[in-house]
C-alpha cells in the first residue's frame, strides 16, 4: 500500500532555520505581515522576503498561491516558498496551500514555518494528500521525498489535531491504490484478501464465497460474474465502536474489478479505464480503514460485492431473466448495466442481515452522470431529505463535490419490463436517474437511503487540488465526516 508522507510537528526553533536544507516555506497574510519565522528568514536573506512582499507580484497573488525565491543568500536551503495565506483562511484554502507545497517538494526536505497559524494541521493534511504517487508497477527507482517538518508554536496541540487527518489520509490512499490497480493484479481474490488483512486494525471481516451466495439467493450478483474465471464474492467489514444496541450505518459498494460490458461489450477505446469500476467498493474500504484507524465511536458495516463482468460461453445474455435475493425478477436488457444487479442483491442482503439505521451505496454506475455533472460532482439520490442534507453538508465541509438529483415515480415506467418485474436498463434518457430508481426498488420501506453515482469523480484525467491524475479517493472524507457528525456526535 502507498504510505502517506510522515509529517513531524516540532516547536519553532528559529536558530535552526539558517542551516535547514531543502525547501523552507513561510506563510504571509494578504497585508504582507511577517510572523517570527518569516522575519527570521527575511533577516537571513538580507531583506529579500520583505522586498518581495512589498512588490506588485505579491499583491497579485491569490489565496494559497505560492511564489518561490530560489537559491536565497544567507540560507542553506535551495528555495523559500512564500505562501499567501491569511490567519482566517478556510479549511479548503489551507489544504490547497499544503497541496501546492507538496507539488514542489521533489526529493528535497521541507521545513514549514507555520508558527501559530490555526490551520497548520490542515496545511499538513493537504500536503499529505497531494504527495500521493502510485509507483507499484514502475521498474525505475521511485523518487523518495525528503523529510517534512512543520514548526509550530504548540506542536502537541497541532499533532493532536492532525491525528485523525493522518487516519483519513491512509484511508484515501488505500482507496486510490485499489482504484489504480490493474485488473490482472486486483482480482476478486486479491481484493478480498486486502480487505481481510484489515482485521489487523480491529475490523471484523467476513468473506462470502459463491456457494454461500447461491444459498442466500444473490442470483442477480452471481449472474454478472458467471462469465469470469474470477469467483464472485461478497465481503462484509464491521466496525463496532458505538453502543452495543446502536443500529449501524451501512455502506454498500459496487466492486466490479473489470467491466468489459459482458455480451453487450463496450467499445475498445477507453475500456482500459474499466479497472476503476470497483471504485464504490474501494471507497467503502477506505472509509472502513479510516474508522478503524481513528477508533470511531460508531457502528458501521461496509459490504461490497466483488465480481468481474466478462464475455464467455457461460456469461449472462441480453434477454435473460434473473431472480434477485429480494425475490423480484429482472430482465437483463443490457449486460453492461451490471452494477445495479450487483447492488440490488448486496443492498437487500445488508438490510436483511443488519437492519441498519441508514444505507449509503456507492458505485461508478453510469456514464450518464458524467454527461450531467462532469467530473466536479457526484450524483446524489435519496429517499430521506434529512439524511441527504447531512451528507451534502459533510461533502461541502470536506470540499468533495456532490449534487442532489431527482427521483420520482414517473421514471418507473421507463424500467418496466414486458416479461419480468423490472428491467435493468431503459437506454439513454435519464440514464443515471433510472439506475437510481432501479436501486430504490431494493431499499426496504422506512430505511433512509442515499445512492452516490461516482462515475465522474472516482478517477479523473487531470489532477485535482488534492490528487494527481488518476484515482481521487473521492468520498472517503465526506463519509468519514458524516459518521463523525451524525453517528458519533
Amino acid at each position: 500500500m502507498s504510505t502517506p508522507v510522515a509529517i513531524a510537528f516540532a516547536e519553532t526553533d528559529l536558530e535552526a532555520v539558517a542551516g535547514a536544507a531543502g525547501r523552507i516555506a513561510v506563510l504571509v497574510d494578504a497585508e504582507g505581515k511577517l510572523d517570527p519565522g518569516a522575519r527570521r528568514v527575511n533577516r537571513l536573506t538580507r531583506g529579500a522576503l520583505a522586498r518581495f512582499t512589498d512588490s506588485e507580484a505579491f499583491a497579485g497573488m491569490k489565496t494559497a498561491e505560492i511564489v518561490t525565491l530560489a537559491w536565497p543568500a544567507g540560507l542553506a536551503a535551495e528555495a523559500v516558498d512564500v505562501v499567501r495565506l491569511d490567519r482566517k483562511a478556510s479549511q479548503a484554502d489551507a489544504r490547497r496551500a499544503g497541496a501546492e507545497l507538496a507539488k514542489r517538494q521533489g526529493k528535497a526536505d521541507v521545513l514549514l514555518l507555520a508558527g501559530s497559524h490555526p490551520r497548520a494541521a490542515d496545511i499538513a493534511f493537504g500536503f499529505a494528500l497531494r504527495a500521493y504517487s502510485f509507483d507499484a508497477h514502475r521498474t525505475a527507482e521511485p523518487v523518495v521525498p525528503g523529510a517534512v517538518k512543520v514548526m509550530v508554536a504548540k506542536p502537541e496541540e497541532t499533532a493532536a489535531q492532525a491525528g485523525p487527518m493522518a487516519a483519513l489520509a491512509e484511508g484515501v490512499f488505500f482507496t486510490r491504490d485499489l482504484v489504480n490497480e490493474p485488473a490482472n493484479v486486483l482480482t476478486t481474490d486479491d481484493f478480498a484478501g486486502r480487505l481481510a488483512a484489515m482485521q489487523e486494525l480491529g475490523l471484523d471481516v467476513e468473506i462470502l464465497e459463491e456457494d454461500e451466495l447461491k444459498t442466500l439467493g444473490l442470483r442477480a450478483l452471481l449472474a454478472v460474474g458467471q462469465g469470469s474465471e474470477s469467483p464472485s464474492k461478497v465481503v462484509v467489514m464491521r466496525w463496532n465502536g458505538g453502543a452495543a444496541d446502536q443500529a449501524p450505518l451501512a455502506l454498500v459498494g459496487k466492486g466490479v474489478v473489470f467491466d468489459t460490458g459482458g455480451i453487450s461489450i463496450k467499445p475498445a477505446q477507453g475500456m482500459e479505464e474499466m479497472t476503476m469500476d470497483m471504485g464504490g467498493a474501494a471507497v467503502v474500504a477506505g472509509v472502513m480503514r479510516t474508522l478503524a484507524l481513528r477508533k470511531a465511536k460508531a457502528n458501521v458495516v461496509g459490504v461490497v460485492g466483488l465480481v468481474e463482468n466478462m464475455p464467455d460461453g457461460r456469461a449472462q445474455r441480453p434477454g435473460d431473466i434473473v431472480r434477485s435475493m429480494k425475490g423480484d425478477t429482472i430482465e437483463v436488457i443490457n449486460t453492461d448495466a451490471e452494477g445495479r444487479l450487483v447492488l440490488a442483491d448486496v443492498l437487500w442482503y445488508t438490510q436483511d442481515r443488519f437492519k441498519p439505521a441508514g444505507v449509503i451505496d456507492l458505485a461508478t454506475l453510469t456514464g450518464a452522470i458524467i454527461v450531467a455533472l462532469g467530473n466536479a460532482n457526484a450524483g446524489v439520490y435519496s429517499n430521506d431529505d434529512g439524511f441527504c442534507a447531512d451528507f451534502l453538508k459533510a461533502a461541502a465541509t470536506e470540499g468533495e463535490g456532490a449534487w442532489r438529483m431527482p427521483l420520482g415515480e414517473s421514471y418507473d415506467k421507463l424500467i418496466k419490463s414486458r416479461l419480468a418485474d423490472i428491467k435493468n436498463s431503459a437506454g439513454r434518457p435519464a440514464g443515471s436517474i433510472t439506475a437510481a430508481q432501479f436501486l430504490q426498488r431494493f431499499v426496504a420501506p422506512g430505511t433512509p437511503w442515499i445512492h452516490l453515482d461516482i462515475a465522474g469523480v472516482a478517477m479523473v484525467q487531470d489532477e485535482t487540488v488534492l490528487a494527481p491524475k488518476g484515482a481521487t479517493g473521492w468520498g472517503v472524507l465526506a463519509l468519514d465526516r458524516l459518521v463523525a457528525d451524525r453517528f458519533e456526535a
